[in-house]
């Protein structure tokens, strides 16, 4: 199909007139990124040393529903094909993008961090094969489970959630967990800093070396408390699904 044909076939499910024949047009473009999906996937594995985990095509269903969602077309949508990375924290983070934008000719940065999506953070770098766009999403470990959790709620309460709908208290509580995420992970880099600069300081005196090194393990117990409430409440509602 051309452009114009994937994009008018796009209006009609958004529509919502929907025909076999579209069902079965779409089910052909969408499983057409998988060769460019395969191409990405093999490459973060071999030249970069990454296990990304992903999906070679979004489903029908999820499709047709973003289209609904969103006022994009259907050429516009970078996450027909994707995959995702989990990284140690945001310093390892930028590292890896950084190889990934060296890695591949033609990549946007996506970046969800300084401006997060109804509260979720990450960066996502859409990698461009044949014109074909795949989406490479690189979380740290606590983005991940912030987003695990925004899933579960959707799962369990209204999926409205993930997008910003659903009652204004869970909106609410989503907000404020994806801030001490961010609060967290900031405060780590800047205790990185911190410590780099302290340990090219040959006048430093040894409290205050001692001192910085409580900070940093104090950092760690942070950053360890908050994936502790996220999975207890993953695990809450993931119980009140199956009526526990």
């Amino acid at each position: 199909m051309t452009k114009t044909q994937v994009d008018r076939l796009g209006e009609r499910l958004r529509r919502g007139d929907i025909s076999e024949a579209d069902l079965r047009a779409l089910d052909i473009y969408r499983r057409s990124f998988a060769e460019s999906y395969e191409r990405v996937v093999r490459a973060l594995t071999r030249k970069l040393n990454l296990s990304p985990t992903g999906r070679p095509a979004k489903s029908t269903t999820s499709i047709i529903e973003k289209l609904r969602r969103e006022s994009i077309r259907l050429t516009q949508m970078q996450d027909v094909a994707g995959c995702r990375i989990r990284v140690r924290d945001v310093s390892h983070q930028d590292v890896t993008l950084r190889r990934i934008t060296a890695l591949f000719d033609d990549v946007t940065l996506v970046d969800r961090r300084a401006r997060p999506s109804h509260g979720y953070r990450a960066v996502h770098a859409i990698v461009r094969l044949k014109g074909q766009p795949i989406e490479i999403q690189v979380r740290t470990p606590l983005q991940h489970l912030w987003a695990e959790l925004s899933e579960k709620l959707a799962d369990v309460v209204d999926p409205a959630i993930k997008y910003g709908g659903g009652a204004p208290e869970f909106q609410r509580f989503l907000t404020i967990s994806s801030e001490l995420v961010a609060d967290h992970e900031n405060a780590v880099v800047d205790g990185k800093k911190l410590v780099r600069k302290a340990s090219r300081m040959t006048d430093v005196p040894k409290r205050i070396k001692l001192e910085i090194a409580d900070l940093k393990r104090a950092h760690h117990a942070s950053g360890q408390r908050i994936a502790r409430l996220f999975r207890e409440t993953i695990r809450e509602f993931a119980a009140k699904k199956r009526g526990v």
